[in-house]
């Protein structure tokens, strides 16, 4: 993966960087690579750009294999990953290329207001999006719910924020790493009750890029391999109005469910988790989806020591969207660069003891589509 945060890069350059690292990291030369999956969000706004995936395969070498761009919000790299994983284990294809990149920052010619408003496009077009309803409002929404229910605090809230920030300043290549405290964060600007400006995700410039070959050709190149284990993919109503639950999310729990069934394991077999922190309530009602601590507990982990890298359950040692920083497309699969490394043990600093197993979960739009993905090391 690239680093995360402002580039001056055109997009096929910024991906091309990272696609070429994993082809170098694996020893795998253009000309054995089958097909290419693309996760690109929001290229038709801000590139003005909607035919991404040829594109950008013709601009690294890779013209003439098939090639597809997949949009689903900020899960949009781990559905192309999943799709990917699906077309190598039924044999149509011995190895796949799976990234995702995204220009989002104010490079672009975009403030944020402008980014915000173009991704409150994954919101519902009659129903939320003309009351004025964005992505913070939205995770506020679920995140008070959270709280009402359950007593979790803002103060457990900034707690997130300082964990995911002390981990990122072990990250070269997050988009902000530096300690802080949660006095700093409750000291920023209310964005959406109960959320500080130090609660949300920034958006990112990024790329990132994995590849997916047949179990029988793994050993036959250069990186270590992990083994992908499990894939879990659901959906959950749209609008919020629908949903049974709010702070539920439902989509994580079966997708969760889905995925530790494929792979043989459960909550507990855990080691090591990247989860989609978009604002720091998020993770709370992420790490319970996934089973990793009680409904009710999540919003205490943080605060406890939990979730940290020397923690009992380590949770984003990448930093996570709040600090690593969120180039929508990329982000999913940035999840799967970072837990490669920590089941090889090559995360130097933000390394977890004795990771072997490790699970994704990358939701898009208002917890309607996640994808959650079990990747253990192997023996």
């Amino acid at each position: 993966m690239t680093s995360f945060g402002p580039h001056d890069q055109p997009l096929e350059e910024l991906f091309a960087d990272a696609a070429f690292a994993s082809m170098d990291d694996a020893g795998i030369a253009g000309d054995e690579i089958d097909a290419f999956y693309l996760g690109n969000a929001l290229g038709g706004q801000t590139e003005s750009d909607t035919h991404l995936a040829p594109k950008l395969a013709t601009h690294i070498g890779l013209q003439g294999i098939p090639c597809q761009r997949f949009e689903d919000a900020c899960a949009t790299s781990s559905n192309a990953f999943k799709h990917a994983v699906q077309a190598v284990e039924s044999g149509v294809h011995d190895v796949a290329l799976v990234g995702g990149v995204e220009r989002c920052t104010p490079e672009t010619g975009l403030g944020t207001g402008e980014m915000t408003r173009i991704f409150a496009g994954a919101s519902h077009r009659q129903y939320e999006q003309p009351t004025g309803l964005t992505f913070p409002g939205v995770f506020a929404l679920l995140t008070k719910r959270h709280m009402h229910e359950y007593g979790t605090t803002e103060e457990q809230l900034a707690e997130v924020a300082v964990k995911n920030h002390h981990h990122g300043q072990f990250n070269p290549k997050a988009h902000f790493g530096r300690d802080t405290d949660v006095e700093a964060v409750l000291e920023t600007p209310i964005i959406a009750d109960p959320f500080h400006l130090m609660d949300c995700c920034p958006f990112s410039d990024g790329a990132s890029a994995v590849l997916v070959v047949s179990d029988d050709l793994a050993d036959s190149f250069t990186g270590e391999p992990v083994s992908v284990t499990g894939v879990g993919h659901r959906t959950d109503a749209v609008p919020l109005a629908d949903k049974a639950s709010l702070p539920e999310t439902r989509a994580a729990r079966d997708a969760a469910a889905e995925a530790y069934e494929q792979a043989g394991i459960t909550a507990d077999d855990v080691d090591v988790a990247e989860v989609h922190d978009c604002f720091t309530g998020a993770e709370v009602l992420a790490i319970e989806a996934l089973g990793l601590f009680e409904d009710g507990t999540g919003g205490r982990a943080a605060a406890d020591g939990e979730t940290y890298i020397d923690g009992e359950m380590p949770v984003n040692p990448s930093g996570g969207l709040k600090a690593k920083g969120h180039p929508i497309g990329a982000t999913g699969t940035a999840q799967l660069v970072e837990l490669t490394e920590q089941l090889r043990g090559d995360a130097a600093d933000r390394q977890v003891d004795d990771a072997r197993t490790a699970v994704a979960h990358n939701l898009g739009g208002d917890a309607a589509t996640t994808v959650v993905t079990v990747l253990e090391a192997r023996a």
